[in-house]
């Protein structure tokens, strides 16, 4: 019986391949957004995380700012801010994204969310998306064009500006 050491192509290491992904294995998957029609660089191509974990990063800011202020006014608890925050951030994601199709996050790192059918995201779609947002969960599930269970439940995709 086999060490498990050895085997596959070229004597590689069985587990460089599951642990490297389907690439390691010799699977092409293509790039990031082509299967959606993207352009592979510039203006209308997937996002990378870099650019949307720096968005996210500057309008959960945005949002603690703003119920932080609150809190102060109102005589808020800890958990009543932090409750806040994630209202805020909601509130924030689901009214610029539905009406401009950016947050301020995005807007500074130069990423818009767009629908794939065209035109703007919209209200309703934009409510699904950030609700989907804020449960986390579905945002930590990507697929390979850098899509979020959000942005797939929502028919969008983050793209450069």
């Amino acid at each position: 019986m086999s060490s498990g050491k050895q085997g596959g192509p070229g004597g590689q290491r069985w587990t460089q391949t599951w642990l490297g992904g389907a690439r390691s294995a010799g699977v092409d998957l293509g790039r990031p957004g082509e299967r959606l029609g993207l352009p592979a660089e510039g203006s209308g191509s997937a996002a990378g995380y870099g650019r949307r974990l720096g968005a996210l990063f500057i309008d959960w800011v945005i949002a603690l700012l703003i119920s932080t202020l609150l809190t102060r006014v109102l005589d808020w608890t800890p958990s009543q801010r932090s409750l806040t925050t994630l209202a805020v951030f909601a509130l924030m994601s689901w009214i610029l994204v539905g009406t401009a199709g950016v947050t301020i996050g995005k807007g500074v790192t130069g990423i818009r969310v767009a629908r794939l059918g065209g035109g703007p995201v919209g209200p309703v779609w934009a409510l699904v998306r950030a609700v989907l947002l804020v449960l986390v969960v579905p945002a930590m599930i990507w697929d390979r064009d850098y899509r979020g269970l959000h942005d797939r439940a929502a028919d969008t995709v983050v793209v450069n500006r």
